[in-house]
């Protein structure tokens, strides 16, 4: 199996688990959001939940992208107590900054521990 395999897509208006991307805001830094369960909540338990989001940034021309950010999520109700019993829940829901002087291609994967990874992306114009 290739690796690439691995990332499964789908729209994110029929899936909970595909991140979306979103360009907020354009200017000198450009501000993006990244949520995954946007339009069908993502569970989010001790049992079910998404653990990070990576973004990558490949500008036109090159051959790698570069990692712009990672964010955990690591708080899904676990406590002592067991499972689902605290009352502190991560949600998989970013927003950040940054600076580009190329166009390209944004991508978001996140990762589910029970359904595995997903990418999603969104062109961004300079």
């Amino acid at each position: 199996m290739n690796y690439g395999e691995l990332y499964q897509t789908a729209d994110w208006k029929k899936e909970k688990h595909a991140p979306v991307l979103e360009i907020l805001e354009k200017g000198e830094f450009f501000k993006v959001s990244v949520s995954v369960g946007r339009e069908i909540p993502h569970p989010n338990t001790t049992e079910h939940h998404i653990q990070w989001i990576e973004v990558t940034f490949l500008p036109e021309g090159e051959k790698f992208p570069l990692q712009v950010g990672r964010f955990e999520f690591t708080a899904h109700g676990a406590s002592a107590q067991g499972p689902n019993t605290s009352t502190v829940y991560s949600k998989p829901d970013v927003r950040f900054s940054f600076k580009t002087e190329k166009s390209g291609t944004l991508f978001a994967t996140s990762y589910c521990n029970i359904h595995g990874l997903w990418v999603g992306s969104a062109e961004l114009k300079v």
